[in-house]
């Protein structure tokens, strides 16, 4: 007997996507829905097992934010897995006194069912964070303006 993976349905996917235009504090409980119980996630910055892990980090992420939308370009699954590349704008008073930051990125996301229970997320870290510091964005803007 031969087991395949289970593809995603496309509604799936969807309401994935859907709970990030916009994320906000008040809609993390119906996105933790989307995790399996043992979701293994990882970021350029973080590491976390478990929904309940993942969702104390994204509550941390949303404190002071004023904005964070995600808009989804290209949706592709095959299997258990989806791939999604987007665009995030976000406002926090910490990065350019509040004004809207612009990152690219892609997501992997592995799915057992119709949850996902591996999140994997690609972006430059730099043009999130690093850049819109006081004096270490001026310091990596510079080495990049010299690469």
């Amino acid at each position: 007997m031969v087991i395949t993976p289970e593809t995603p349905s496309t509604e799936s996917v969807t309401h994935f996507c859907a709970l990030f235009q916009p994320l906000t504090a008040d809609g993390l409980p119906a996105l933790a829905e989307c995790y399996s119980d043992d979701v293994d996630f990882t970021d350029p910055l973080h590491h976390h097992v478990g929904r309940d892990d993942l969702m104390a980090y994204y509550a941390k992420l949303m404190e002071g934010v004023q904005h964070c939308h995600f808009d989804f370009h290209t949706r592709q699954s095959v299997d258990d897995t989806s791939f999604l590349t987007w665009t995030m704008q976000l406002a926090h008073p910490r990065l350019r006194n509040g004004r809207n930051v612009t990152v690219a990125g892609c997501s992997h996301l592995q799915w057992r069912g119709q949850r996902v229970c591996r999140h994997r997320d690609y972006f430059d870290v730099g043009a999130m964070l690093y850049e819109h510091l006081p004096v270490m964005g001026w310091m990596v803007r510079g080495v990049k303006k010299r690469l």
